[in-house]
């Protein structure tokens, strides 16, 4: 009798990746530079102008059509005069402004009794500290200035955002609606939101401010919700049969019991409200970001360093302030009795500061210091002209490695093949790791790429993309395992990451400008720098999150420390792998388009030049929407990708 056949093995999407890469380079070799679909970078298609038609007819009817007179206009005018109002407290007094209600002597005094209020004496000391250093770094007024847009972009994004987390909590049905409207909001680069609102509401403050509280907004929505869908619901059950109604449940249970979720969601659309006001700069926006954008147009790295610092403490005080209120907003013992006598003899000293800041002048206008902004801006050249000096062997190597090593000949891959070639591939490589669904998702996306005109562009960022994640997922699984691994390791370098998620994007761009000057290498170390603690966080949770058990068997087994780590811990963490790989393509690819200002060039270039130069504006509004297509489609295939997924043959 014949022996039964053997069932055929399946092969694994390892496999088939790798099948598909290999087959891309045979056809590469023999059709590379045949329709590349390259276009002069002067030249504009027929998209382009017509984008530019639409907005000059935009800009000629502006003032006469009922939309834009009744209802955009009047948006403009409102937060416009929100953002006004903000800066006439707070800012520095000059030629065409007033004297402040509040001058640097309020300021601080404020900040320090409202951080003292809902924190505690060291965060107020610290926000003290950090208000003061404004001054002395000679940044007075512009960080007034972005600290008025942040107020106000946040202000209306708790309005928008907490009544809408609050209907999501509670309804499953709303809650399912707004979730993937949410994720498309926070998978766009912060630089796509700029130019159609610039179409809608011109340049300056207004269009800054709503551009920041649409991405400073998700946070507020997705953290209120979870904040409510997190209460027990026995709680929620015990109310409501003692006959409470939807109102007091919610005022007396539910609101009251997310308290400390909802402070954090706060403290999110803070930070996130922050680090696009900087960026928001490029709209002419003032503040500190109109310096840092000056500076790294004109390669000053000294001014760009002390401006950058500023917009560090600034979010290092935002942070912390917040960060401590949601601490405290945990159930806790009875108030101290010194606490409510303490406070009232605070606020009569604050609001004695507020009096002489709005009388006399000296307490008006921050004195003129010991200069310590120029000494750090020279302290900054000093070093960059010392790291370019003595350093640029190591950093020449370091650049001429990745460079030629790997984005080079990726960038030669992707932007040299047919385009048909490489749209083969990229709907091969989805329906591998992602299914029909990302298959399908990314044919849409390949095809509106086309037809945007930025063919080249868009292969260009995406190269720089993939290499820079690439790097990502290396730290994130070295640096991930050795802290989930450690716990001493992870209580050192837990730390620094939180540190390094608070500073806006543009703050990464300095340094590495003063070591690599203004190259396509400086903006993928910056992105790698940017995306890194996000990816390393996710993957050492994951590994942490592997039972001990499974561990301690695969131990027991004999297994070496390589083999419990290749074998056990990493395979079991496959899905933390995937997300961090999803969440290092975002933060990547959005830092990346910012590297345009340091010479990345490709799209994030288009979008600069069409805010600069009328005739490209449609070019730039393309080159948004290329981004956002990117976005989506490497966001698609990465989600999907979960190794949860994998078909393998045993």
């Amino acid at each position: 009798m014949a022996a039964p056949s053997r069932p055929r093995r399946r092969p694994g999407r390892p496999v088939l990746v790798a099948a598909v890469l290999l087959l891309w380079v045979a056809v590469w070799i023999p059709a590379h530079g045949v329709h590349t679909l390259g276009l002069s970078p002067a030249d504009l298609t027929p998209l382009h102008r017509w984008l530019n038609d639409v907005n000059d007819t935009i800009g000629a009817n502006r003032n006469s059509s009922p939309v834009f007179l009744y209802f955009f206009n009047e948006i403009r005018a409102a937060v416009d005069a929100l953002v006004t109002f903000i800066q006439d407290l707070i800012s520095q007094p000059s030629f065409g402004r007033p004297v402040p209600v509040l001058g640097w002597l309020g300021v601080v005094a404020v900040v320090a009794y409202v951080s003292w209020a809902v924190a505690n004496a060291k965060v107020a000391l610290l926000a003290a500290g950090g208000f003061v250093f404004f001054g002395l770094q000679g940044l007075w007024q512009e960080s007034m200035d972005t600290l008025a847009l942040t107020l106000a972009a946040v202000a209306i994004s708790l309005l928008i955002g907490i009544p809408l987390g609050v209907w999501a909590g509670l309804s499953d049905r709303f809650h399912r609606l707004i979730t993937p409207v949410l994720d498309f909001m926070q998978t766009m680069p912060t630089f796509v939101y700029l130019a159609p609102l610039t179409l809608l509401f011109l340049i300056g403050p207004a269009s800054a401010t709503i551009a920041t509280l649409i991405y400073a907004v998700p946070p507020a929505i997705r953290l209120t919700a979870h904040g409510i869908r997190s209460v027990p619901r026995p709680a929620v059950e015990a109310t409501e049969s003692l006959g409470a109604t939807g109102r007091q449940t919610l005022t007396k249970v539910l609101l009251p019991l997310s308290k400390r979720t909802i402070v954090l969601g706060v403290n999110q659309t803070i930070m996130a409200a922050l680090s696009m006001v900087t960026i928001a700069a490029l709209i002419d926006a003032p503040g500190l970001g109109k310096t840092v954008i000056k500076a790294l147009q004109t390669l000053d790295v000294g001014t760009a360093f002390n401006a950058g610092l500023a917009i560090v403490v600034m979010a290092i005080v935002l942070d912390r302030v917040t960060t401590a209120a949601s601490e405290r907003a945990r159930p806790s013992g009875p108030v101290p009795r010194f606490r409510r006598p303490l406070a009232g003899g605070l606020g009569v000293v604050t609001a004695v500061c507020c009096y002489l800041s709005y009388t006399y002048v000296w307490a008006a206008e921050f004195p003129d210091g010991p200069g310590l902004g120029g000494a750090l801006s020279r302290g900054a050249d000093s070093v960059t002209a010392w790291a370019q000096a003595e350093l640029s062997t190591v950093t020449e190597g370091i650049k001429d490695l990745i460079t030629y090593g790997l984005l080079n000949p990726f960038q030669a891959l992707l932007v040299e093949s047919p385009w048909w070639l490489v749209g083969a591939v990229a709907l091969a490589l989805a329906g591998v790791l992602g299914g029909v669904r990302a298959a399908v998702v990314t044919a849409v996306c390949v095809g509106l790429l086309i037809g945007t005109g930025l063919w080249q562009d868009s292969m260009t960022t995406l190269a720089m993309t993939i290499v820079a994640t690439m790097l990502v997922m290396v730290l994130g699984v070295v640096v991930g395992v050795w802290m989930g691994r450690n716990r001493y390791a992870d209580r050192i370098i837990r730390p620094v990451l939180d540190a390094g998620q608070t500073m806006p994007a543009f703050v990464y761009l300095v340094p590495f400008l003063a070591l690599f000057s203004a190259t396509r290498f400086t903006a993928i170390v910056a992105a790698v720098v940017f995306a890194a603690p996000v990816a390393i966080k996710i993957v050492a949770d994951g590994v942490r999150g592997v039972s001990a058990t499974t561990v301690e068997a695969a131990t027991a087994a004999g297994s070496s420390t390589w083999q419990l780590i290749t074998k056990v811990q990493l395979p079991m963490a496959g899905a933390s792998l995937a997300l961090a790989a999803n969440q290092g393509l975002i933060y990547v690819l959005s830092m990346v388009v910012v590297g345009g200002l340091v010479g990345a060039g490709a799209l994030g270039y288009d979008v600069v030049a069409g805010f600069s130069q009328g005739q490209l504006y449609g070019k730039g509004l393309a080159a948004g929407a290329a981004i956002v297509l990117l976005g989506i489609m490497l966001d698609r295939i990465a989600r999907t990708s979960s190794p949860s997924k994998t078909t393998e043959g045993n």
